[in-house]
């Protein structure tokens, strides 16, 4: 399935992503783990579905502008933010097919755009280097380690939905 090739199917999968994006997100805010300098977004996981199919670029996108703005992050980390998921999907489906390789475009792009957020637009205490290294140890687990998981179990399924 194209990019460039809309259908009714590929929007009910981006919708089905945003959704998701958001509800796993609010889970890791009522954890306490979804943002500040150390961040758990289990959300991030779902970077793992741009694997499948490109629709889940812009569903990633979009669950997380709506994720940002709902769980209350200033308008700098709502546009900053969303567009470090959107570059790390991006990349992520453009290199589907070496998983291992794929799943890094979401850590390194969260882990270069986020830290000068936490820095100066929240006004955290800490070095850059400091934010980099927490935002990407987030990232490794959740979209990196997490995805791998989520990518397995999407790829044994018999009936996954992006066959």
């Amino acid at each position: 399935m194209k990019m460039n090739k809309v259908n009714a199917k590929g929007i009910a999968h981006a919708a089905v992503i945003a959704a998701l994006y958001v509800v796993l997100t609010y889970v890791a805010a009522f954890l306490g783990l979804s943002s500040g300098v150390i961040q758990f977004r289990i959300s991030e996981m779902l970077n793992a579905l741009a694997l499948f199919t490109p629709y889940a670029v812009p569903g990633l996108f979009v669950g997380c502008v709506i994720a940002n703005i709902l769980t209350g992050c200033i308008v700098i980390d709502v546009i900053v933010g969303s567009l470090a998921t959107l570059v790390g999907a991006f990349f992520a489906y453009k290199f589907r097919k070496y998983p291992f390789v794929a799943l890094l475009f979401p850590v390194i792009a969260n882990a270069v755009a986020i830290p000068p957020v936490l820095a100066y637009a929240y006004g955290f205490e800490g070095s850059l280097l400091y934010f980099c290294a927490t935002v990407a140890l987030g990232e490794i687990v959740c979209a990196y380690f997490l995805g791998l998981l989520l990518k397995e179990a999407v790829s044994k399924s018999k009936k996954h939905i992006f066959k």
